[in-house]
């Protein structure tokens, strides 16, 4: 019994860290206020996974085909937006949102024609995915 202690001790320490390293952000150095996701939005990728914050300019109307999505329009310091689709099956809504204010927010990245697309702002029940978040006064959605 002593001699499978060590080794599941240091198995589970690995686990632990492989899991901290994969799903908590890193600071981007840079980031020059509190609506700038990163220095150089530009440089996302697709697929990416990328944090940062904004401010509300507009609420749209819940996507309700598929799984359901809250849907609305960040505005980054930088003057470019972004569509949060917060997946509202699988986690929380964002209560009393209101445009003006601030969000931060922690998903995959997909580009587009408008300035981009932050998706899976949420954990995977699955686990096969980084969990992404959404803060809001105080409260993180995940």
């Amino acid at each position: 019994m002593k001699k499978l202690l060590f080794p599941l001790l240091v198995a589970v320490l690995i686990y632990g860290i492989q899991q901290y390293q994969a799903t908590e952000p890193h600071d981007v150095p840079g980031t020059a206020s509190p609506y700038e996701a990163t220095p150089t939005v530009a440089k996302w990728q697709s697929g990416e996974q990328v944090r940062g914050s904004g401010r509300v300019t507009r609420i749209l109307s819940d996507d309700n085909e598929g799984s359901r999505h809250q849907r609305f329009i960040l505005e980054l310091s930088t003057g470019r937006t972004l569509l949060i689709a917060h997946n509202i099956d699988l986690a929380p809504r964002v209560r009393s949102l209101s445009v003006g204010d601030t969000v931060t927010f922690y998903g995959e990245y997909e580009p587009n024609d408008r300035g981009g697309v932050v998706h899976w702002t949420h954990h995977d029940p699955q686990g096969r995915h980084v969990a992404g978040w959404l803060e809001h006064r105080g409260q993180r959605y995940q």
